[in-house]
């Protein structure tokens, strides 16, 4: 049982359906949100009880184990009007779309936006551009791509402490995620995220001083990304002058030294001139000369049946060599020696965005796919990265791609097999690159994708791969929180485990309006790092003792998934709210008063 479940939070029931439209791993992780985190009833639109993960679906059980109704099935090839009115859209609370595809995705939204103009939308959609004006276009509408959300935690995964994970905040407050060993004992420490030391992460422990995984304030601006080395135009001399053409190139100009030497010596001319005869001579522009000396005559002979033979050869070899230069720099491979790259296995959306946030941070990338026509194929193109295109279950093909000088490899493949065994095929050419037996080989960083969490456990047990993340896992409690109507600004991965950071508006006559930011913190659940005054929309990290909150802060938290759907009631403004209080001001300087009728060593109480 995960630590999101074991800590004894009943969400409060929402009374409206909320729909879900697909059927892929995605769909199948937001119905276990919604229905185990939330205890809201879902209706699910399949095309069919067999493909994907529909079957798991349907026989959905919840993970707490609760007395929850399994989800309502509306089966239908095709998403039609009819449909989607048979599944409840009309009245529905949020209708989420998380199918494969784009174009399909954006058709039932609209579809859906002429059937219901009021109900909240959640689409999935990687395109950027076409996010951004769905979003604007259709009113109550969020869009997410569960790629771009899921990227972070599988470049993390490879960089190790490397890799500079910021969260997506506002430009001015800088936050980053740190291991506590590698900060500056006067580091801005935010709040604690989990102890990572025993066999399972702990995560927002009660002992904030315990958690080496941290969260820090940085001041300034965000520092660029390292220039890139600019590509040279003699990269490709390696195969333009390959093996073949050198031992042609090599015996011509052998030829040309021992047929100089015997002229110059037969002839008695200087070395400069009997170069220059060679040279005609070997070309086919010798003259008949009987007056000349046999040796001569035998080396000219010898020369032009030479020229004959070899002129030709290398011509030809030339040209081939030029011809599959060409095409190797034009479909991206790899054409120059790396070391200290990441390989990334399986360019689809996931794929994509993962070589696209390492190449933002300077990271070397070698690409990998089967197919030409794979999403992330153009766009490592696009970015100068170098594409190599087979079976990443071969070991040439990862030799190819010089995984014996990587420094990670990130398997990306939507098949959980398939990646395991490109991980251990991989691993296998790395360790064999180092044959001697005094070299001490440090064992290979490998980060898989897996959806199964039973199958991820037992891969870390037998074959000793702790780094795998599933996309799903880590984008559906996104989703979900948005279809409750609230923002989940970024997400941070703690092993398998996901922590949610999200933006909370402190409701009308809501349960939390009226108490202090401390009240709202518990070990293990939630942990409130900042909040935003209605006033000036300031981010204040130095959370108030004594300032109750109001209906115009913000609140953000950092919290588990099931301490999430805890806190979102607690949050819903009321229905016949107060009138508004005026807020006593914020003091900023002195100690803070004591209230008359309460010890000074005590709290306040709420």
């Amino acid at each position: 049982m995960s630590d999101d479940t074991r800590q004894g939070f009943d969400p409060e029931p929402v009374g409206q359906r909320f729909v879900v439209c697909g059927a892929g791993a995605l769909a199948r992780r937001l119905v276990t949100e919604l229905m185990d985190r939330y205890g809201v009833p879902v209706t699910v639109v399949l095309p069919s009880l067999t493909d994907s993960h529909a079957p798991d679906i349907a026989e959905f059980g919840p993970e707490t184990g609760a007395a929850v109704p399994r989800p309502n099935l509306v089966v239908a090839h095709r998403l039609t009007a009819e449909v989607l009115e048979r599944a409840g859209v009309r009245d529905a609370a949020a209708v989420a779309l998380v199918g494969d595809d784009d174009v399909t995705n954006v058709d039932i939204a609209m579809i859906v936006r002429e059937l219901a103009p009021e109900v909240r939308l959640v689409v999935r959609l990687f395109n950027a551009v076409l996010g951004e004006g769905v979003a604007t276009m259709l009113g109550d509408c969020v869009v997410l791509s569960g790629s771009e959300i899921a990227a972070p935690a599988f470049v993390a995964a490879a960089l190790g402490e490397d890799a500079p994970a910021y969260l997506r905040l506002r430009d001015d407050d800088l936050v980053r995620i740190a291991s506590r060993a590698a900060l500056d004992p006067a580091a801005d420490v935010v709040c604690g995220l989990a102890d990572t030391t025993g066999p399972e992460p702990i995560a927002l422990p009660a002992d904030q001083e315990a958690a080496d995984l941290v969260l820090v304030r940085t001041y300034g601006r965000r520092p660029p990304p390292p220039t890139r080395r600019r590509p040279r135009l003699l990269r490709a001399a390696g195969l333009v002058f390959g093996r073949r053409l050198r031992l042609a190139l090599t015996g011509m100009v052998a030829l040309f030294a021992v047929g100089s030497a015997v002229l110059a010596y037969a002839r008695g001319l200087n070395l400069a001139e009997a170069g220059y005869l060679t040279l005609l001579t070997t070309l086919g522009g010798a003259n008949a000369d009987p007056a000349a000396p046999l040796m001569a005559k035998v080396t000219e002979v010898v020369l032009v049946v030479a020229g004959v033979a070899l002129l030709p050869t290398v011509t030809a070899l030339m040209v081939d060599s030029l011809v599959h230069a060409r095409l190797a720099v034009a479909a991206g491979g790899l054409i120059d020696p790396v070391d200290d790259h990441v390989i990334v296995v399986g360019l689809g959306n996931i794929g994509t965005r993962v070589i696209e946030e390492l190449h933002s941070f300077g990271i070397e990338v070698v690409a990998v796919d089967r197919a030409e026509s794979a999403r992330g194929v153009a766009v490592a193109r696009e970015l100068g990265l170098p594409v190599i295109v087979g079976d990443a279950t071969r070991p040439e093909t990862l030799r190819a791609a010089s995984v014996q000088t990587c420094r990670a490899l990130v398997v990306l493949t939507s098949d959980d097999v398939t990646n395991l065994e490109t991980a251990l095929t991989g691993r296998s050419a790395h360790r064999a690159h180092y044959t001697a037996p005094d070299t001490t080989v440090e064992p290979l960083r490998v980060v898989l994708r897996l959806f199964d969490d039973g199958f991820a456990q037992r891969v870390q047990r037998t074959f000793g791969i702790h780094q795998s993340r599933s996309v799903s896992y880590l984008a559906a409690p996104a989703f979900a929180a948005a279809m409750m109507g609230r923002q989940v600004i970024d997400t941070i991965s703690v092993g398998r485990r996901v922590l949610l950071v999200a933006d909370l508006p402190v409701g009308a006559g809501s349960d939390i309006e009226g108490r202090y930011c401390r009240d709202l913190s518990q070990p293990g659940a939630v942990q409130v790092i900042a909040m935003r005054t209605g006033r000036a929309d300031q981010t204040i990290w130095a959370l108030p003792e004594r300032r109750p909150l109001v209906r115009t802060d913000r609140l953000i938290v950092v919290a588990t998934r099931a301490g999430l759907a805890a806190l979102l009631p607690r949050t819903v403004p009321s229905a016949d709210p107060p009138p508004l209080a005026a807020a006593p001001p914020m003091r900023l300087l002195g100690p803070p008063p004591v209230h008359p009728t309460t010890h000074p060593t005590e709290p306040e109480p709420a």
